[in-house]
């Protein structure tokens, strides 16, 4: 296969074959004949990431039709009516047979079925019996409604099938999640090299921003506003980092990017122009504490469901708020994927799963929070993917 030099950081054609093999062995085991998944914007794109290497394009959908015993079939912007061949696979067509391109997008409605139709046509011309959404949630409901009406065959989520796969990762896979944790500390150094008084919030982000992507990252948010100490520094998006930092406030910045190949991590850490007030380190400390105690409980075999349970009653005894969104998940090609740590997941924890953990509190005085990454290994969880000190950075 010839190699594309436009190509950042493509994954191996081994690592493909071997997601692609797994699933259509589940797949046959199931009865289901092809899988149908879609991204539209570069946070919900994992799925189709994960099986094409092709990350998600803002607004503009590609549609994957991954059938059990044929090459995919890819839905994508571009001339109308569009349907061609793929005779000879490229790096960026590994996989894929059929390509059909229509003019949509998702901000113009009339054209909210123009995917739908070409994706009912393939899908009839084959005469499944089962087909699966993979990630329903992110397929748009028009895509969804269309086939349902013009496709004969029973449609199921197919979700679960793909997720046990996806969430354990390969060897492959857990070196290039280092590579993005790696890429993050060089964020948080930055940072901590450049931050002053005088600069804007989204300075700060816009700074963050730039170290991910000169360093592998294609996407990602940077939350953080500053604030005096003794007020939360709350994590907000740009629209919302206005404010100019002064001599003595505090900022805590999150980093959510992937990195080289497209793979998520994060890291969140507190940066101080001055010196940390002993509340604000005392606050700081005790997220660390609430990471550590759950770092206790992560290993295979454990329900999720527990681990919550447990981190909230550990939070009470510390006269610290409970847990009500989300501290604790995993990641991959998207930022947030199961398993999440909480009551409502089904999944147990397994080995090979990289898991963020990032518990917090905010009240009228601070906003504390710590976050890193973990894998799960065969009796408990790896060293912090992070390398950063776990502490307030101090800034003179």
């Amino acid at each position: 296969m010839p190699s594309d030099e436009k190509l950042v950081h493509p994954i191996s054609s081994e690592e493909l074959e071997r997601r692609w093999s797994a699933v259509r062995t589940a797949m046959d085991d199931q009865g289901v004949g092809a899988l149908v998944m879609q991204n539209n914007n570069e946070f919900l794109g994992g799925y189709v990431k994960w099986f094409t290497d092709i990350p998600a394009r803002n607004s503009y959908p590609h549609t994957i039709i991954f059938h059990r015993e044929d090459k995919m079939t890819l839905v994508c912007q571009g001339p109308m009516d569009g349907d061609r061949s793929i005779k000879e696979a490229t790096m960026g067509t590994r996989g894929i047979g059929r390509i059909c391109t229509n003019p949509s997008y998702s901000s113009i409605n009339y054209t909210k079925t123009y995917d739908a139709t070409q994706a009912a046509d393939d899908l009839r011309s084959r005469g499944y019996k089962t087909i699966g959404f993979v990630g329903p949630g992110a397929i748009s409901y028009p895509f969804v409604e269309h086939l349902k009406e013009n496709v004969s065959a029973e449609f199921i989520d197919a979700s679960d099938l793909v997720d046990g796969i996806k969430a354990i990762k390969s060897p492959e896979e857990i070196e290039r999640i280092k590579e993005t944790a790696l890429m993050q500390d060089q964020v948080i150094e930055a940072i901590a090299a450049n931050i002053k008084p005088g600069m804007k919030d989204f300075e700060v982000a816009a700074l963050a921003q730039y170290t991910g992507q000169i360093n592998g990252s294609e996407q990602g948010i940077f939350l953080g506003t500053s604030a005096p100490q003794g007020k939360p520094s709350m994590f907000m998006q740009r629209h919302n980092q206005g404010r100019e930092l002064q001599e003595g406030d505090h900022l805590a910045l999150l980093v959510e990017n992937n990195g080289p190949g497209g793979f998520y991590t994060e890291i969140s850490r507190t940066f101080v122009l001055g010196k940390a007030s002993n509340q604000l380190t005392d606050d700081f400390q005790a997220t660390v504490e609430a990471q550590q105690n759950t770092l206790k409980m992560l290993k295979p075999g454990v329900p999720c469901k527990d681990i919550y349970e447990a981190h909230n009653e550990y939070m009470r005894s510390q006269g610290l708020p409970e847990e009500r969104r989300l501290y604790s998940h995993g990641q991959g090609y998207d930022m947030v994927e199961r398993p999440l740590i909480r009551d409502d997941e089904t999944m147990t924890l397994e080995k090979d799963m990289n898991i963020v953990v990032h518990p917090g509190f905010g009240n009228d005085r601070v906003f504390a929070v710590v976050c890193d990454n973990y894998l799960i290994t065969e009796n408990g969880v790896s060293k912090c993917l992070h390398k950063t000190p776990q502490k307030i950075i101090e800034v003179y």
